[in-house]
């Protein structure tokens, strides 16, 4: 999909975090029309690479040390190549560390840049080849959906992008999917920490491809009208000019239990339809979303765990 950028809300309704320049698939850049759904759903993210999050000492005869730190690694960056192997998961990277020959070269993706360093494995008390790097190779979470075109079935979610949560950086997506997600539990939030959606979804029920992970959102196509067929079959309404927003009383759909879309009032206090990752600021004025979660909490965008770490 090739994404252009283009500013809009839908008319008449302010969908859940709609807080970007939405950057649409070609197919949706022309519609007159889209169906706005606020409904979440389990996602599932397969990094083109793995991600360095830390780094971690090995015992060496000369003493403790990180080969990957000291060649130069950092934070965030994302390895998609060692000795010319392609590197998707962290299995892989351990593999081709295994049968390196003295130092391994990496291909390292920085800031939008590719560079190349290169790092001498050292083995572990069991004969591992290790490099001392913490790394990522998949994400897995709750985020809502915010938009579906149903003249090409491409949906747009969360109003921001994924990034490695350790990092910040924007991860390069090569697989995922969308998932079928039930709430079950709202961790309210606190002046200083955010709340959050808890819920459930099976990772084997698959029902939409991901295909873009931008710094506006995450978009890609539904394959399955399985997923949710009451919000997806629902009346399309027409999508508003920049020119046309406006301050003021609002409504947002949001899915903060079970599995049920509800509407809830806010209010437009900011207009910054200028800027690069935000169109307008909301506050919400509705008694009873406040009650339940005490504001906007993460799952309205999105959430994720951050246990599948690997130390190769």
């Amino acid at each position: 999909m090739k994404p252009t950028v283009k500013s809009f809300l839908v008319r008449a309704l302010a969908v859940l975090l709609l807080v970007a320049p939405l950057v649409l698939p070609a197919a949706a850049l022309e519609a007159d029309e889209l169906v706005p759904i606020g409904r979440t759903a389990g996602i599932k993210l397969y990094a083109d690479g793995v991600i360095v999050t830390d780094f971690s000492e090995l015992r060496t005869p000369d003493g403790y040390d990180s080969p990957a730190r000291r060649a130069g690694l950092q934070p965030g960056d994302i390895i998609t190549r060692c000795n010319g192997q392609t590197i998707k998961t962290a299995d892989a990277l351990a593999n081709a560390l295994a049968t390196s020959q003295g130092e391994a070269e990496l291909t390292v993706l920085r800031g939008g840049k590719t560079i190349f360093c290169r790092v001498a494995p050292v083995r572990d008390s069991s004969g591992v080849a290790r490099i001392g790097a913490l790394v990522r190779d998949s994400l897995a979470g709750i985020g809502t959906i915010t938009f579906y075109d149903p003249a090409s079935g491409t949906f747009g979610a969360l109003g921001h992008g994924i990034c490695e949560s350790e990092t910040g950086v924007l991860v390069p997506i090569d697989a995922g999917a969308l998932i079928p997600a039930v709430i079950t539990e709202i961790r309210r939030g606190a002046a200083g920490k955010p709340g959050e959606l808890v819920g459930h979804f099976d990772l084997t029920a698959e029902a939409g491809e991901l295909g873009e992970n931008l710094d506006t959102g995450l978009y890609g196509k539904i394959g399955c009208n399985d997923l949710y067929p009451e919000l997806l079959s629902a009346a399309a309404i027409p999508v508003a000019e920049p020119d046309e927003v406006r301050r003021g009383a609002a409504e947002i759909l949001a899915n903060v239990s079970g599995d049920r879309v509800e509407r809830f009032a806010v209010e437009i206090t900011e207009i910054e339809l200028t800027r690069e990752t935000k169109n307008f600021v909301l506050r919400v004025t509705d008694p009873a979303l406040l009650a339940r979660t005490g504001g906007i909490v993460q799952g309205m965008g999105v959430s994720y765990n951050k246990d599948n770490q690997w130390n190769p």
